[in-house]
């Protein structure tokens, strides 16, 4: 895969699944692995993000957690707080596979 900022995922539900990607910025490029996390609270990730340190250590960089919209649907977000990183995933363009996921960076509200 030739794209940047995606992440692809080994299931369809989302909710379970694992997953791989990149993050692409101006100053680095992130390899990321995804996997579910479990929690009592409601406000808990659904998902851990890993990368490798400089060393090929994993490292905890982030969370994707499970929101819903204004009209109830759910949608996914990533952070990475460190890198203020900050984006939803949505359908990857011109692909039917829903296992693949754009990372569609946003910038944080004030």
């Amino acid at each position: 895969m030739t794209a940047t900022n995606y992440i692809q995922f080994d299931a369809d539900d989302l909710d379970t699944a694992k997953g791989k990607g990149l993050i692409s910025t101006i100053d680095r490029d992130l390899d990321i692995n995804v996997v579910p996390f479990t929690s009592d609270n409601e406000k808990a990730p659904t998902h851990r993000v890993y990368a490798k340190s400089p060393r090929g250590h994993d490292i905890e960089v982030g969370g994707v957690w499970k929101k819903k919209n204004a009209e109830g649907k759910p949608y996914y977000t990533l952070s990475i707080k460190r890198l203020g990183f900050n984006a939803n995933l949505g359908r990857f363009p011109g692909q039917d596979d829903p296992t693949l996921q754009a990372v569609i960076e946003w910038e944080p509200r004030d």
